[in-house]
Protein backbone atom coordinates (compact mmCIF):
# COMPACT_ATOMS: atom_id res chain seq x y z
CA UNK A 1 0.00 0.00 0.00
CA UNK A 2 0.95 3.24 -0.60
CA UNK A 3 2.33 5.71 1.78
CA UNK A 4 -0.28 8.40 1.25
CA UNK A 5 -3.39 6.08 1.10
CA UNK A 6 -2.26 3.93 4.26
CA UNK A 7 -1.78 7.51 5.88
CA UNK A 8 -5.52 8.62 4.75
CA UNK A 9 -6.90 5.04 6.19
CA UNK A 10 -5.37 5.71 9.37
CA UNK A 11 -6.55 9.06 9.21
CA UNK A 12 -9.90 7.49 8.48
CA UNK A 13 -10.07 5.22 11.49
CA UNK A 14 -8.68 8.05 13.73
CA UNK A 15 -11.78 9.56 12.71
CA UNK A 16 -14.52 7.19 13.76
CA UNK A 17 -12.51 5.91 16.26
CA UNK A 18 -11.31 2.04 14.82
CA UNK A 19 -7.96 3.42 15.81
CA UNK A 20 -7.31 5.07 19.19
CA UNK A 21 -5.58 8.68 19.72
CA UNK A 22 -4.98 8.04 23.17
CA UNK A 23 -0.91 7.28 23.81
CA UNK A 24 -0.51 3.58 24.57
CA UNK A 25 0.86 2.37 28.24
CA UNK A 26 3.37 0.21 26.83
CA UNK A 27 5.04 -0.80 23.53
CA UNK A 28 6.91 -4.10 22.34
CA UNK A 29 7.76 -4.73 18.87
CA UNK A 30 8.73 -8.97 17.96
CA UNK A 31 9.30 -10.66 15.30
CA UNK A 32 5.62 -11.21 13.68
CA UNK A 33 3.50 -15.01 14.19
CA UNK A 34 0.97 -13.47 10.99
CA UNK A 35 -1.07 -11.39 13.15
CA UNK A 36 -3.18 -9.15 10.95
CA UNK A 37 -2.62 -5.10 11.23
CA UNK A 38 -5.11 -2.66 12.83
CA UNK A 39 -4.18 0.13 10.85
CA UNK A 40 -4.04 -1.36 7.19
CA UNK A 41 -5.81 -4.38 7.34
CA UNK A 42 -3.22 -6.93 5.83
CA UNK A 43 -0.91 -9.97 7.54
CA UNK A 44 2.11 -8.99 9.10
CA UNK A 45 4.35 -11.99 7.85
CA UNK A 46 7.02 -13.87 10.07
CA UNK A 47 9.69 -12.18 8.25
CA UNK A 48 8.35 -8.80 9.59
CA UNK A 49 8.36 -7.56 13.09
CA UNK A 50 4.83 -6.49 14.53
CA UNK A 51 4.51 -3.65 16.75
CA UNK A 52 1.84 -4.46 20.44
CA UNK A 53 0.98 -1.23 21.93
CA UNK A 54 -1.28 -1.66 24.95
CA UNK A 55 -3.68 1.04 24.97
CA UNK A 56 -4.41 3.59 28.16
CA UNK A 57 -7.76 3.21 29.98
CA UNK A 58 -8.16 -0.38 29.84
CA UNK A 59 -9.29 0.13 26.13
CA UNK A 60 -7.20 -3.25 24.93
CA UNK A 61 -4.52 -3.63 22.69
CA UNK A 62 -3.39 -2.70 18.86
CA UNK A 63 -0.75 -4.62 16.70
CA UNK A 64 0.83 -3.28 13.99
CA UNK A 65 3.61 -2.79 11.38
CA UNK A 66 6.23 -0.89 12.22
CA UNK A 67 5.70 1.88 9.74
CA UNK A 68 1.74 1.54 9.94
CA UNK A 69 2.84 2.53 13.88
CA UNK A 70 4.78 5.35 13.03
CA UNK A 71 2.50 6.81 10.72
CA UNK A 72 -0.73 6.05 13.60
CA UNK A 73 1.49 8.11 16.17
CA UNK A 74 2.30 10.98 13.79
CA UNK A 75 -1.35 11.02 12.18
CA UNK A 76 -3.06 10.87 15.83
CA UNK A 77 -1.05 13.76 17.53
CA UNK A 78 -2.64 16.72 15.46
CA UNK A 79 -6.06 15.43 16.16
CA UNK A 80 -5.29 15.37 19.82
CA UNK A 81 -3.98 18.77 19.39
CA UNK A 82 -7.22 20.36 17.30
CA UNK A 83 -10.39 19.58 17.83
CA UNK A 84 -11.18 19.70 14.10
CA UNK A 85 -8.35 17.47 13.43
CA UNK A 86 -5.69 20.16 11.56
CA UNK A 87 -2.41 20.19 12.09
CA UNK A 88 -0.89 22.64 13.44
CA UNK A 89 0.47 25.59 12.07
CA UNK A 90 3.99 26.88 12.10
CA UNK A 91 4.90 29.74 14.37
CA UNK A 92 6.54 32.52 13.05
CA UNK A 93 10.55 32.94 13.77
CA UNK A 94 11.12 35.59 16.57
CA UNK A 95 13.41 38.30 15.20
CA UNK A 96 15.95 39.81 18.01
Amino acid sequence: MKIEALRLLIREKLEDARLPHERISRVQSCPADGEKCDACETRITMAQFVVTGAILAGRGSMQLHVQCFQLWDGERLPAIASPQGSTFAAKPARVA
